[in-house]
C-alpha cells in the first residue's frame, strides 16, 4: 500500500507570524478562505501562537471572530488548529486550571479542532492541564516535543569549569531524551506528537535518527514542524517524508522558505517522485497562492525578506531537466543520509526559486532567527549594538546557569535579553547578573517548572535570594480587574467569558483593546454630541497625565523605553535607595526600577499603561 502523508497548513498563522509579523487583517484572510475550503489540508493552523495578540494590539480586531469566522468558512474539510504554551497559554505566568479549560472549551466552541500543546521547557507536568481539557471538549490534543541542542563549549571553557570543580555537562539533548519526552506526552492521552523545531536547526541526519525512534515507541501520528532558517528545513522534511512520518508542516509558495516552513509545492514534488499519496487539491492551493502574492504586497512595510520566490505551479510549469535533477539528487541523498549532498541540492533548489538564502549567523551560534532579532532590536534600544558579539557569546553560560532550557519562545527571549544584560552590566564595569529581569529571576527560582538539569542552588539563592526552587503557586492567583467604563456608558470592561478571558491572557492589550471597543459603540449609541464632549474630556484627561510638573528634588529617569506595568509607591512615602519604585516592561520584560536615593516621593510622573521613553522623569525623590 502506498505511503500516505498528511499536510497541515501553517500560513495563515505561522506563516503571516514568521515572515509579516502577524499582520494579515480578517478582510485579507477572508479572501483566501473559499479556495481553502477545496484545498483539502488535513488542517490548517490559523490561531494562537502571537495571532491573538496580534489582531488586538495592531490590527483592533477580535481573536475570536477570527477563529469563528474561518471556520465558518471552511466547515469541517480541514481541522483548524492552534498553537499554546501548556499552563501558559499566551504568556508567561502559569494560569489557574478554571482558565485553562475556559480557554479550552472556548476555543474549541470556536471552531478549533487540534491544539498543539508545547511547554518551553519540555516539563511534561506544565502540559497535562491543557491535554485534559482539551480532550475533555472534543478536541484532538497535539503534543509538542520541543526540539533544542546542547550549547557549544570550547575545549578550554571545560577545562576550567573542571578545574574549578564545576565540570559542563555532557550532552543533554539526545534522542534518548526527545524520545522519553514523547513517550510520557503519549501515555498523557496524546493524539499526536510533534517534533517541534521552531528554530530550524534539526538537520536532515538526525532526522533519520529520530524518526524510526518516535514511530517505533509511540503508537500515535508523528508530525514534524520545522523552518528553513539556516537551511535545514526542505532536506529535514524529505528525510522525515522517507523515514515514514504521518503529517508535515508547510506553507504555500509566497509565504514559504527564510524564516518560514518548506513550500507545500516543493513537497508536492518529492511525494510526487517518491510515489506517496497526498490528499491536497493542488489547483486550490494555486489559487491560493495567487491570492498570497497580492496580499504580500499589501504587507511590503512588515515583510522581514522582501523576496518574493519566482511564480511556480507545479501542475502547469515544466521544471528545466538540470533542475528535475536536483529533486533526484535530493531524494538519493536522504535515502542514502549524505547530509551534505542532500543539502546541497536543496539548496539549489531553493536557489533557482528565489527563497532566501540560509542563515549563517543561526546556523553558527545555533539560535532561534527571532532570538538574534529580538537581541539586536533590545541592542539598538540600548545604543550599544558593539557589544552583539559579546552577548552571544554569553548564551550558553547564561543558559547552563538557568538549568539548560530549550531555546524555544519564551525561554529564547528570556535567556536572550539575560545575555544581553549580562553584556551590558560588564560594559558598565558590573558584575555580571547586576541587572536581572523578572522573567530571568522567575525562571531560576522555579516557577516556571523543571529545568533539563538543576540549577545550582547557590547559583538560585544569587539571583532569588533563596536556594530552593519554588514552583508558581497558582492559588495566589488574582484575576484581572474587571471594571465598569463610565466613558462606555457604565458597561463592564469584559461582558461575556471570551471578553474575560482575553483579559486574563492579554491584559494590557485587552484592556486598551475592549475599552476602545465598548467607547466606540458607546459613542455610536448616544450620537455625535455626546462623543464630542467625551472625546474632549478624554483629551483633557490625557492633557493633564502629560503634565510634568517642576522637579525640585532627585529625578529618577527611565533607563530605557518601556511601559509601566506597576508602582510600588505613592506620593508622600518614604523610600530608601535601593528600594522598588515600579515595574517597567521592555523587550517583554519585566524590569524592576529602584530608587537611587533615600528621601520621599514628592512626584509621580508616570501612570500605570504610560509608555516612557529612555530617560524620562518618571518619580521626583525629594532627598
Amino acid at each position: 500500500m502506498a505511503q500516505k502523508l498528511k499536510i497541515r497548513d501553517l500560513t495563515l498563522r505561522d506563516g503571516q507570524q514568521s515572515s509579516f509579523a502577524t499582520r494579515m487583517t480578517q478582510a485579507q484572510i477572508d479572501r483566501v478562505l473559499p479556495f481553502y475550503k477545496d484545498a483539502n489540508f488535513y488542517a490548517m493552523e490559523v490561531w494562537g501562537g502571537a495571532v491573538p495578540d496580534s489582531v488586538m494590539r495592531y490590527l483592533g480586531e477580535n481573536p475570536w471572530t477570527r477563529l469563528e469566522k474561518i471556520k465558518a468558512a471552511v466547515g469541517d474539510v480541514s481541522k483548524l488548529t492552534a498553537l499554546s504554551r501548556g499552563r501558559n497559554l499566551f504568556g508567561y505566568a502559569p494560569y489557574t486550571d478554571e482558565i485553562i479549560e475556559g480557554f479550552s472549551r472556548n476555543a474549541i466552541e470556536s471552531g478549533l479542532g487540534i491544539m498543539r500543546i508545547f511547554d518551553a521547557l519540555n516539563d511534561i507536568n506544565n502540559v497535562k492541564s491543557t491535554i485534559k481539557f482539551i480532550k475533555k471538549y472534543g478536541g484532538i490534543a497535539d503534543c509538542a516535543v520541543c526540539y533544542t541542542v546542547d550549547p557549544k563549549f570550547t575545549t578550554k571553557e571545560r577545562i576550567v569549569a573542571f578545574l574549578k570543580g564545576k565540570p559542563l555537562p555532557k550532552a543533554v539533548f539526545t534522542n534518548e531524551y526527545f524520545v522519553s519526552k514523547a513517550k510520557a506526552l503519549a501515555d498523557l492521552g496524546a493524539d499526536m506528537i510533534t517534533i517541534k523545531d521552531m528554530s530550524g536547526l534539526i538537520p536532515p541526519s538526525r532526522m533519520a535518527e529520530l524518526i524510526p525512534l518516535f514511530k517505533k515507541n509511540v503508537n500515535v501520528p508523528i508530525d514534524f514542524h520545522t523552518h528553513c532558517t539556516p537551511g535545514y528545513g526542505l532536506g529535514a522534511v524529505l528525510t522525515a517524508i522517507i523515514h515514514g512520518v504521518d503529517i508535515v508542516d508547510t506553507n504555500i509558495w509566497n509565504f514559504a522558505g527564510g524564516t518560514g516552513a518548506p513550500a507545500i509545492e516543493l513537497i508536492y514534488i518529492f511525494c510526487k517522485k517518491l510515489g506517496v499519496e497526498l490528499d491536497v487539491n493542488m489547483e486550490a492551493v494555486a489559487k491560493i497562492n495567487a491570492e498570497l502574492r497580492s496580499i504580500r504586497e499589501e504587507l511590503a512595510n512588515v515583510d522581514a525578506t522582501k523576496q518574493f520566490p519566482n511564480p511556480f505551479n507545479p501542475l502547469t510549469d515544466t521544471l528545466p531537466a538540470e533542475i528535475d535533477a536536483l529533486f533526484d539528487k535530493a531524494i538519493a541523498a536522504a535515502k542514502a543520509n549524505k547530509e551534505d549532498e542532500l543539502l546541497s541540492a536543496c539548496h539549489a533548489i531553493e536557489a533557482y526559486f528565489n527563497f532566501p538564502k540560509p542563515n549563517e549567523l543561526v546556523k553558527k551560534a545555533e539560535v532561534p532567527g527571532g532570538m538574534y532579532s529580538n537581541m539586536v532590536a533590545q541592542l539598538k534600544a540600548l545604543n550599544s549594538m558593539e557589544i552583539l558579539e559579546n552577548a552571544m557569546h554569553l548564551i550558553p553560560t547564561v543558559r547552563l546557569a538557568a538549568g539548560l532550557p530549550p531555546l524555544v519562545t519564551p525561554t529564547s527571549q528570556i535567556v536572550g535579553a539575560q545575555a544581553v544584560n549580562c553584556a551590558m552590566d560588564i560594559k558598565a564595569g558590573k558584575p555580571m547578573y547586576s541587572n536581572v529581569s523578572n522573567q530571568f529571576f522567575n525562571l531560576v527560582k522555579g516557577e516556571y517548572g523543571k529545568t533539563p538539569v538543576p540549577v545550582d542552588p547557590k547559583f538560585r539563592e544569587k539571583i532569588t535570594g533563596s536556594p530552593i526552587e519554588q514552583d508558581y503557586d497558582t492559588s495566589k492567583y488574582k484575576m484581572q480587574p474587571n471594571p465598569e467604563l463610565p466613558e462606555a456608558g457604565g458597561v463592564k470592561l469584559a461582558e461575556n467569558e471570551k471578553e474575560q478571558l482575553l483579559l486574563e491572557l492579554f491584559p494590557q492589550v485587552a484592556k486598551t483593546y475592549l475599552t476602545k471597543v465598548k467607547v466606540e459603540a458607546y459613542q455610536a449609541k448616544i450620537g455625535a454630541e455626546a462623543a464630542k464632549k467625551a472625546a474632549a474630556e478624554a483629551e483633557k484627561k490625557a492633557a493633564q497625565a502629560a503634565k510634568v510638573a517642576t522637579i525640585t528634588g532627585k529625578p529618577i529617569v527611565a533607563p530605557i523605553p518601556g511601559t509601566v506595568l506597576s508602582i510600588s509607591v505613592k506620593v508622600g512615602d518614604k523610600v530608601t535607595k535601593g528600594q522598588e519604585l515600579l515595574v517597567l516592561e521592555a523587550m517583554k520584560m519585566e524590569n524592576s526600577i529602584t530608587s537611587d536615593y533615600t528621601g520621599t516621593v514628592k512626584q509621580i510622573l508616570c501612570e500605570v499603561g504610560e509608555a516612557v521613553g529612555a530617560n524620562v522623569p518618571m518619580f521626583d525623590i525629594e532627598v
